[in-house]
């Protein structure tokens, strides 16, 4: 910013070229106490203030630079640079309502610049308003048609709208536009969403790239912004996935500042955070809630930082409930947020996101709390130095594989994932009304597409061919994907109209029709999770394949604990096998349906206050190994408690 400064007072002129000097070198700390010295000169000079703001913007104080460019709107209203700052001020602090209001009341004549489009669009998919970020983002465009951050970003857009194809032609042009910060995230995406359209080829070729690429770098100094849920849905290989949550969360931790350590003691109730934005209608709930409301508030006292919308539910309601305090950190920045946690004392700190959609992991980044934690919402590790411990069992994170962790390992005795014993029993809705034939064999598999790899398909139809009586009951996606995957299954010997699709259903819907399924066709490397305790929660047998992976033995880890081990198989070959004998065998299905319908009061899978007692216990020993200083260790299963009603 220029200034005419002919007739100003020397020690005037003295301030403002330091301050531009200091600027110019990239010493914006102290450009802003230059800028602040020339503004006490000239205080009725909105520029000076403009420039602090600017100044403290770039240091990384966005309550001071808001604060600053306030004074100067006072000055000058209108403004429109004054307009920006503040929105960038308030896009820092995630304030994203307010970032919207100031820039859609600038004339649009007046939104002119790349950033200031792509700040309001960035803001309005946080508050959900997606189709108006498109138009943002495609503003955005119109100034600067080859900027690949922005197409990426347009392609997330219409990925929340449910647009895969154009999210797919946005993945696919910022990856052709070359190097970006977001280069490795967009062709992450792309692979993630071709897989999801069933186009495997290119998908496959793109998955091999990725993996390749994460074998090359270098580790935790390799700081890469990628997306590791991919490699966690798409891949059986923990290494790679380490090197990609590795260098992601180097990203994530890049420039954040941790708050000083806390003093730690051994007490009770143990103060516990859980972090989410999953506190509504969302599978986690379905699996968590029970254990929330059963826990001893004697032994711990919970607080939920929740950083998404209320939607209204009763799962929200409930939720809310279930804890002693429910705190919305949705408009705090991350800094803020940790400085929240800090102020609440809070012990031991859960993320209950990884990296799925929305997560906050540079909150965490902050060391808000003496001890974090990762648990059930992400089947992998975090490759964070600034995540203690991966809270899974026996089955799903075995001591054998620590190598495969950055965390310390700390085990549930039985099963990792909890359940909501409360969930709905409903009588089965009759197979008509699915569209099932009522003599059909029905082999159910409700993953969503982009865990169904060539390879799964081809056993799939291979089983098909075997069972001329089955059917494969899969959900239903978009007239493309439903026409691509018909057209896979003839061209492997399947009609096409073996193949039942089924609609999304809310719960209790849901539950009701898979009483119809005769099995459970599992996914790999990526198994069922939710979906997999669903089935086994309406009586269904889920046959699964186990790799090395997390995400590869979560259903195996279902299986043993609702007595059904045998279930669970290392080879596809065995899986195939074991459907064959079960499709054959009608008596031993009704005796195993049979068993998990008992199972649903007698087996520790949905003894919700079991798995209370059982986590509250884990975090005692979290916690006594924090006292006691030193490095952490891993902290094996400890016998199991007895079931509980």
């Amino acid at each position: 910013m220029s200034l005419d400064l002919t007739g100003a007072s020397a020690p005037l002129r003295r301030h403002w070229t330091r301050a531009l000097d200091f600027a110019r070198r990239g010493d914006w700390p102290r450009a802003a106490i230059a800028f602040e010295s020339a503004e006490r000169l000239a205080p009725t000079a909105a520029v000076f203030p403009l420039n602090r703001a600017r100044a403290l913007l770039r240091s990384g104080r966005a309550d001071d630079a808001l604060a600053a460019v306030e004074r100067a709107r006072a000055l000058d209203a209108d403004d429109p640079l004054a307009c920006w700052l503040q929105a960038a001020a308030l896009g820092q602090l995630g304030r994203h309502a307010e970032v919207a209001e100031v820039l859609l009341a600038l004339p649009r004549e007046q939104r002119h610049d790349l950033e200031m489009h792509r700040l309001l669009a960035l803001s309005l998919m946080q508050l959900g308003r997606h189709r108006e970020a498109v138009a943002a983002f495609l503003d955005a465009l119109s100034l600067k048609i080859d900027d690949a951050p922005t197409h990426y970003q347009l392609g997330l857009a219409f990925r929340a709208l449910g647009m895969p194809r154009e999210a797919i032609e946005c993945f696919r042009t910022a990856v052709a536009l070359g190097a970006s910060p977001i280069e490795h995230c967009a062709r992450a995406l792309l692979a993630f969403d071709l897989r999801g359209a069933c186009d495997w080829t290119a998908a496959d070729a793109l998955v091999r790239a990725l993996a390749d690429d994460a074998r090359a770098w270098p580790g935790a100094d390799a700081a890469r912004r990628t997306e590791p849920f991919v490699y966690v849905a798409l891949l059986d290989d923990a290494q790679v996935q380490l090197a990609a949550a590795r260098a992601c969360a180097s990203a994530i931790a890049a420039g954040t500042r941790a708050l000083p350590p806390r003093a730690v003691a051994l007490r009770e109730p143990l103060r516990i955070g859980y972090v989410s934005a999953d506190f509504r209608e969302h599978a986690t709930m379905h699996l968590l809630i029970e254990t929330l409301e059963r826990h001893d508030r004697s032994r711990v006292d919970v607080t939920l930082y929740s950083h998404s919308f209320d939607d209204g539910s009763p799962m929200r309601r409930r939720t809310e409930a279930a804890c002693a305090r429910f705190v919305d950190i949705g408009a705090l920045s991350d800094a803020q947020a940790a400085q929240r946690i800090r102020d609440d004392a809070i012990d031991i700190l859960v993320d209950l996101k990884g990296y799925t959609n929305g997560h906050r992991l540079a909150l965490f980044a902050h060391r808000p709390a003496p001890l974090q934690a990762s648990w059930l919402g992400y089947p992998g590790t975090s490759g964070a130095g600034f995540i203690d411990y991966v809270i899974g069992d026996a089955v799903v994170t075995p001591l054998a594989h620590e190598a495969d962790f950055s965390e310390r390992i700390a085990q549930l005795p039985v099963c990792y994932q909890p359940n909501d014993r409360q969930r709905p029993r409903p009588d089965a809705t009759p197979r008509a009304d699915c569209g099932l034939p009522d003599e059909a064999l029905v082999l159910a598999s409700f993953n969503q597409p982009y865990k169904i790899s060539p390879a799964v398909f081809d056993v799939w139809c291979a089983l098909l061919r075997e069972l001329p009586e089955a059917v494969l009951w899969t959900l239903d996606g978009s007239a493309a994907l439903r026409a691509t995957l018909e057209g896979e299954a003839a061209r492997r010997g399947v009609e096409p109209s073996r193949i039942v699709w089924a609609p999304r259903l809310d719960q209790a819907a849901h539950l009701a029709r898979l009483r119809n399924a005769d099995l459970f066709l599992d996914a790999w490397p990526c198994n069922a999770h939710t979906t997999a305790s669903d089935a086994l929660w309406a009586g269904v047998p889920v046959v699964s394949v186990s790799g090395r992976s997390f995400a590869s033995r979560v259903a195996a880890s279902l299986l043993q604990a609702v007595g059904l081990p045998e279930l669970a198989h290392d080879t596809p070959e065995a899986y195939a096998r074991c459907v064959i004998a079960l499709a054959r065998d009608a008596q031993r299905r009704a005796a195993m349906r049979a068993h998990l319908l008992a199972a649903r009061d007698a087996s520790p899978l949905f003894d919700g206050a079991r798995v209370a007692r059982d986590l509250e216990d884990l975090y005692q020993r979290m916690w006594a190994a924090r006292v006691a200083g030193g490095p952490l260790p891993h902290l094996p299963a400890a016998p199991a408690r007895g079931h509980r009603t």
